[in-house]
C-alpha cells in the first residue's frame, strides 16, 4: 500500500468525538457573535431615544460593526496564515467580548460607535478563521456538512437575540442586550485553548512532527482503528502566503466569484433583516409585536439549515447555493410587495414569506461558509477567506445605510425588488463563475504547486 500523507489520512478518518467538539466549540462563539448582530435590529430604537439620534445616527451605529469587521476579516485572514488558525480563532472571540462589553457601559453615542467597531473587529475575524479550520479539520466526505452545521449556530444565536429582546432588553434596557452575550463569549475562547491547531496549517509551516501528532489525536478519537505505524508523510508546500496569490492563474476566476457572492449576500442580508422589525412597524404593529413577529420568522432558519446541510453533499456546493439565492430571491420580492396597497395585511401570508426568507436566505449563508475556504490552497486559505469576507462587509456598511434612504424614495415594494435583482445577479455569478467542489479533497481542489 503507497504511502499517505497525514493530511489524506485526516480526510478518511470518519466523525467522532473529536469533530463534534470542534464543532460545539467553534459554533458557541458563532452563536454569541451572531446573538450580537442581529440585537442591533431590536436595539435601535431604543439607543436612538437614549442618545436622540437622526437617520443618520442610527445608520452610523448599524454601521460601525460592520466597518469593524471588514477590517478584522481581511487582518484575521492573513494573520492565520502567518501564524496560525487557532490563534487568532481564539484572540478575535476575546476582542469581540470586550467590544460587546464597552458596547453595554458606553455613556455617549461616540463611545458607542468606537465599541461598536471594536465588537466587528473581533466578530468580523472569527467568522473566516473559524470556517477555515473546521474546515481543514473535517473528513472529505462531511467537510461540506460540517461548515452548514457550524453556520447553523448563526440561527441559534438569532433565535437567543430574539428572546433577549422580548425578555432581558424588555425589562431591563438595551445595555443588557450588549453585555448577555459578553461573559459567555469570553469563557468559550478559553475553552477553545483546548482545540488543535490545523495540521494543514503547521505541515505548510514545515512542522510536519506536529501535524502527524494531531492526526494521530484525530484517528484516537476515532477509536484508534485508522492509526498507523507507516513513517509520517508531508504533502506539498507552497512555502510562501503572498495575498496576490488570489489573482495566479485559476484562483483568479474563484476570486472573483466569491468577492461577487460574499457582496451580494451580506449587502441583500443586513439590508433586509436589520430593518424587518422597522418596516413591520411601519406597516401598523407595536414594536412590540413586530419583535415576536421578527422571531418567530427566524426560526425558520433551523431547518433552512439542515436541509442545506443535507444537499450540499448531494446537490454539491454550487447548485445548492445556487437554489437557495434564488428561493431568497423570491421570498424577498414577495415579503416586500405582500399585501401593498391594501388596508387590511393578512399577517399569516406575510409570516408565511418572512419565514421563507429566513429559510432560504441563511440556508445560502451556510453553504457560502462551507465553499469559501475550499477554493484557496492552505498557504492562502485563511487570507482568500477574510479577504472575501473583508469585501461583504462593504455590502455590511453599505447596507444598514441603503434601506432607509430607498424606503421613502421607492417604498418597500420597491427597496425588496432591489435586492431581489441583486441576489439573481449573485446566483448568476456562481452559476456561472463558480466550480464544484463536492467529494474531493482540499489539495485536489486547491493544490499548493498551482499556486506556487
Amino acid at each position: 500500500m503507497a504511502a499517505e500523507t497525514f493530511v489524506a489520512r485526516l480526510d478518511r478518518v470518519p466523525l467522532n468525538r473529536f469533530h463534534w467538539r470542534l464543532l460545539i466549540l467553534s459554533g458557541l462563539g458563532w452563536m454569541f457573535d451572531a446573538m450580537d448582530v442581529l440585537m442591533l435590529s431590536f436595539l435601535l430604537t431604543p439607543v436612538r431615544a437614549e442618545f436622540k439620534l437622526d437617520a443618520t445616527g442610527v445608520g452610523l451605529v448599524a454601521s460601525a460593526t460592520f466597518v469593524g469587521m471588514f477590517i478584522g476579516a481581511a487582518a484575521a485572514g492573513r494573520l492565520a496564515d502567518r501564524y496560525g488558525r487557532r490563534a487568532v480563532f481564539t484572540t478575535t472571540l476575546v476582542i469581540f467580548s470586550i467590544g460587546s462589553l464597552l458596547s453595554a457601559l458606553a455613556p455617549t453615542f461616540e463611545t458607542l460607535l468606537a465599541a461598536r467597531i471594536i465588537a466587528g473587529l473581533g466578530l468580523g475575524g472569527e467568522l473566516p478563521v473559524a470556517a477555515t479550520l473546521v474546515s481543514e479539520l473535517s473528513p472529505r466526505a462531511q467537510r461540506g456538512r460540517m461548515i452548514v452545521l457550524l453556520e447553523s449556530f448563526w440561527a441559534y444565536g438569532t433565535i437567543l437575540a430574539g428572546i433577549v429582546a422580548i425578555t432581558v432588553v424588555a425589562s431591563y434596557g438595551w445595555r443588557w442586550g450588549f453585555a448577555v452575550g459578553a461573559l459567555p463569549a469570553l469563557y468559550v475562547a478559553y475553552l477553545r485553548r483546548a482545540l488543535p491547531e490545523s495540521p494543514r496549517f503547521l505541515a505548510e509551516k514545515g512542522r510536519a512532527p506536529e501535524a502527524d501528532a494531531v492526526v494521530r489525536r484525530v484517528e484516537r478519537a476515532g477509536g484508534g482503528a485508522l492509526l498507523t505505524l507507516a513513517p509520517a508523510v508531508a504533502p506539498a508546500r507552497a512555502g510562501r502566503t503572498s495575498i496576490s496569490e488570489l489573482f495566479s492563474g485559476r484562483y483568479a476566476r474563484r476570486t472573483v466569484m466569491l468577492w461577487i457572492l460574499w457582496f451580494g449576500v451580506v449587502l441583500t442580508y443586513y439590508g433586509i433583516f436589520l430593518w424587518i422589525p422597522s418596516i413591520l412597524a411601519g406597516r401598523g404593529l407595536s414594536q412590540v409585536r413586530s419583535n415576536e413577529f421578527f422571531f418567530l420568522s427566524t426560526l425558520a432558519q433551523v431547518p433552512g439549515y439542515f436541509s442545506a446541510a443535507w444537499l450540499v453533499e448531494r446537490w454539491g456546493r454550487k447548485w445548492t447555493l445556487v437554489a437557495y439565492l434564488l428561493g431568497t430571491a423570491v421570498s424577498a420580492f414577495m415579503f416586500g410587495n405582500y399585501g401593498t396597497g391594501s388596508d387590511n395585511i393578512n399577517l399569516n401570508g406575510l409570516f408565511v414569506w418572512a419565514a421563507l426568507l429566513s429559510f432560504f436566505n441563511l440556508g445560502a449563508w451556510g453553504v457560502v461558509y462551507s465553499y469559501t475556504p475550499e477554493l484557496y490552497p492552505t498557504s492562502v486559505r485563511a487570507t482568500g477567506s477574510g479577504v472575501a469576507a473583508a469585501v461583504g462587509r462593504i455590502g455590511g456598511i453599505i447596507g444598514p445605510y441603503l434601506t432607509p434612504v430607498l424606503v421613502p424614495a421607492i417604498a418597500v415594494n420597491g427597496t425588496f425588488a432591489l435586492f431581489m435583482a441583486l441576489l439573481l445577479i449573485t446566483a448568476a455569478a456562481v452559476a456561472l463563475l463558480g466550480e464544484e467542489t463536492r467529494g474531493r479533497s482540499l489539495e485536489e481542489i486547491a493544490p499548493e504547486a498551482e499556486a506556487a
